[in-house]
């Protein structure tokens, strides 16, 4: 139940893995599953994304996803197969055989709540119990209902007003205070992601919020520190995630993404979907300048019996078609940064993603911003060209390297457990009453 399975870290420095060690990752997403198997060639190289240099990849492998949509598991035998595609195309190419993985979870509506709370030092310096009192005293102001925790992240702990970067123990003061970031998500569709992998014969290793594994595949070691969202641009989803002071802050997730772009233009140009996307791929661009109507596109028309015949449009029609919605799906993360709280802290927007390979996105991103941002992709991972790691490969690359250094987790106190755990039972019980007085 805590840290979604990760290896709980309460403070002191990361943990890597060991040099020969196998990493296998799973990143399922709407469009695309992809699997990747590395090994941990050489030591720790510092930085978030830095870490992908101390792995080399063994085997990668992608198929279209079937059965997922917006993230979720629609149909258990087609996810399976696409699970089952990716991780034996990766094996092949690797010349191994994986069980463990980890995975990614984009279902369930994630939500980030953050949680504070203050106690008074017992005795002279704080103890192993005054942390453990703290955290159970944030935690029990969580609104959590029936949801699950996939994470708990300590983002600041101070003595007396003054930040520690773990838990200070052993520091002297009189009050201890702590912020606490937990995502939980919707257990039903948790569930449906786990049993699908396990009809794949594979355990997952670890649960990793798809933001958050973004951050980890593409930011800096500055980026994380001095406030910055990233934005990951999906099929069907669009994730950002905030990192200050080199933690992770907060999430969400706006349900549009690429193939949104595609419909449209298949729609405004009444042709077909793989059209649309050669077209918005080759053609397409979110800026609002440098193209007139003297430029044509050949646009194949979709009608009864395929493609009938082929029209010319100028490509101003389809910038026309393509920046409202780009315009639209930014708009509405910057005002979910901006309901939340977390825009106020952010200097600068990375924005990755396969559909971040637009042209003129990041134009665009910046008139609505009003920020720096660049667009970005992972780098360093030993064994694959620089080219292939594109911003599609985000999510799978972020997985790498936290897997091969874990966040720091913070282990639920017993009593905040049960707590929460008796608050869980009491809306289940609080269900089968209705349900039962229903029938």
């Amino acid at each position: 139940m805590v840290a979604g399975g990760l290896r709980v870290i309460t403070g002191g420095r990361i943990q890597t893995l060991p040099v020969g060690s196998l990493i296998s990752v799973l990143d399922i997403g709407s469009s695309k599953t992809t699997c990747m198997i590395a090994t941990v060639e050489s030591g720790p190289q510092g930085g978030p994304s830095g870490h992908l240099r101390s792995l080399r990849m063994l085997g990668y492998g992608t198929t279209v996803s079937r059965g997922i949509s917006g993230g979720a598991i629609a149909n258990l035998e087609d996810a399976e197969r696409s699970i089952r595609l990716a991780v034996d195309a990766a094996e092949k190419n690797a010349r191994v055989r994986v069980q463990d993985v980890y995975v990614n979870v984009s279902c369930g509506k994630p939500r980030t709540q953050l949680v504070s709370a203050h106690v008074k030092i017992h005795g002279s310096s704080v103890s192993p119990r005054d942390v453990e009192t703290c955290t159970a005293a944030a935690l029990g102001k969580l609104a959590l209902g029936r949801s699950h925790m996939l994470h708990v992240l300590p983002v600041t702990f101070a003595v007396d007003g003054v930040e520690a970067e773990d838990a200070p123990v052993g520091m002297h003061g009189d009050i201890l205070s702590t912020e606490i970031a937990v995502v939980t998500l919707e257990p039903s569709r948790f569930h449906n992601l786990k049993m699908a992998i396990a009809r794949a014969h594979l355990h997952p290793q670890g649960f990793v919020l798809s933001a958050m594994a973004a951050g980890r595949g593409v930011l800096t070691a500055d980026e994380m520190s001095l406030g910055t969202a990233v934005i990951d641009m999906g099929g069907s989803l669009t994730d950002v995630a905030v990192f200050r002071g080199g933690r992770f802050v907060f999430s969400d997730s706006v349900a549009v993404g690429g193939a949104h772009v595609t419909n449209d233009v298949a729609h405004g140009l009444a042709t077909t979907l793989a059209h649309a996307e050669r077209l918005k791929t080759m053609f397409g661009t979110a800026a609002g300048f440098g193209h007139d109507d003297r430029e044509l596109l050949a646009v194949p028309l979709l009608g009864e019996r395929g493609v009938d015949s082929i029209h010319h449009v100028p490509r101003s029609a389809l910038t026309a078609i393509i920046r409202p919605r780009i315009e639209e799906t930014l708009e509405m993360v910057r005002d979910r940064l901006v309901a939340s709280g977390a825009m106020a802290g952010i200097s600068r927007i990375v924005l990755t993603g396969g559909a971040s390979q637009l042209q003129g996105l990041r134009e665009c991103a910046s008139e609505i911003f009003g920020c720096v941002v660049r667009v970005a992709q992972p780098v360093g991972l030993q064994g694959i060209s620089e080219q292939s790691l594109t911003g599609a490969m985000a999510v799978a690359s972020g997985l790498l390297a936290t897997a091969y250094a874990p966040e720091r987790m913070l282990a639920v106190p017993e009593a905040a457990r049960n707590a929460l755990e008796r608050a869980n039972m009491g809306y289940a019980r609080r269900l089968g009453r209705w349900l039962k007085e229903a029938l």
